[in-house]
């Protein structure tokens, strides 16, 4: 008699899904990608196959405590999301909404300063150096006529001009 897989399964403040193979859950967490989940899920010895809905609680347990810090499944440095964080200048690992709290953080502090990232997100351009000659472009269209627009131009240009005289000559 094998258990029943659960629905929903909540870690680290998320909904996932119990039907999806552990791998893929453990990717719906923001701040968790491929690598980390592959550490977490050889770390604990399980099956990255395996459904999440059929995790026993104590495996669920462990499974949150490891992803809640990977340090301490000895994860090398680079693979940690906040390298020599700025406050503390530790190397640690964030997740879910403490992830996206730092990184407006980092840019309001960049607007602060001044800096030549911080004036490029102020001006809602791009920041890591692409190219803006044809990419990036908000509003309207720019180097393209609408098709009324033409039709117009070719009704004016095509009824004579009146003229009325003026004065007496």
């Amino acid at each position: 008699m094998s258990t029943p897989i659960r629905a929903i399964i909540r870690i680290s403040g998320r909904d996932i899904n119990g039907n999806k193979p552990l791998i893929a859950a453990l990717r719906d967490i923001r701040g968790i990608n491929f690598s980390t989940a592959m550490l977490v899920i050889r770390s604990l010895r399980l099956d990255p196959s395996i459904r999440l809905g059929k995790l026993n609680e104590s495996q669920l347990q462990s499974l949150e405590k490891a992803i809640s810090n990977p340090k301490a499944l000895n994860a090398p440095a680079w693979l940690l999301n906040r390298r020599k964080d700025i406050e503390t200048g530790e190397d640690i690992h964030l997740l879910e909404s403490d992830l996206s709290f730092k990184v407006k953080e980092d840019i309001e502090r960049e607007k602060l300063m001044n800096s030549w990232k911080g004036m490029r997100h102020t001006l809602g351009l791009k920041v890591r150096g692409q190219r803006t000659r044809t990419t990036g472009r908000k509003g309207m269209t720019v180097g393209v006529r609408k098709k009324a627009l033409i039709q117009q131009a070719g009704q004016a240009l095509a009824q004579p001009e009146t003229k009325t005289e003026e004065g007496g000559k």
